[in-house]
């Protein structure tokens, strides 16, 4: 079973418009056979997976030993991580894509490891490839523009496209998450 790793924050709580994106998003993708993984705490790692879990898919939670939250209500599968840097690492070994909620400083630093991982081949050698990487905007929209800027930096003159810039698809609603990933037919 092919497995979606969402990223986002703990903090939106229900019939908030981000949380509730979020608890579509983990319908969508069990509603079409995907498991979903996350960090397994509450906000939009518990909407995403109480999604999946009301329309009766499996979700994996990777939580972590050094904090005592215990995994939210939604979760099936509990996977302890000993560490910080452990828990992500997993998250993304898990992941045969990529979706990145709002988020914190958490969500920052799962989306700098696995975009990272991705552009410096480190992913290629152990997972197995480059895989989709979907990033909500407007939210993560100022990351992006930030991180083009790059292309500017040759100090030869010219513009030069970062191919960072080329692994991210940007998308705006759960909807978009299952289009592309070629879950459901582009109308």
């Amino acid at each position: 079973m092919k497995t979606i790793t969402i990223f986002g924050s703990s903090l939106p709580g229900e019939g908030s418009a981000a949380y509730e994106d979020a608890r579509l998003l983990g319908r969508l993708l069990a509603e079409r056979g995907y498991l979903v993984c996350n960090g397994g705490y509450g906000g939009l790692m518990a909407a995403s997976a109480r999604g999946a879990r009301e329309s009766g898919g499996h979700t994996i939670g990777v939580t972590c030993a050094l904090w005592p939250a215990v995994a939210n209500p939604w979760i099936v599968e509990e996977v302890r991580a000993a560490t910080f840097l452990d828990r992500l690492i997993n998250l993304i070994e898990r992941g045969d894509a990529y979706v990145v909620l709002p988020g914190g400083t958490g969500t920052l630093a799962e989306l700098a490891l696995v975009w990272e991982m991705m552009n410096k081949s480190a992913l290629a050698q152990t997972v197995g490839g480059r895989k989709p990487l979907l990033v909500v905007t407007p939210y993560w929209q100022p990351v992006i523009d930030c991180l083009s800027q790059e292309s500017r930096l040759n100090a030869r003159g010219g513009a030069q496209r970062a191919p960072a810039m080329e692994m991210v698809t940007l998308i705006e609603r759960p909807e978009d998450v299952v289009k592309n990933l070629g879950l459901l037919p582009v109308s």
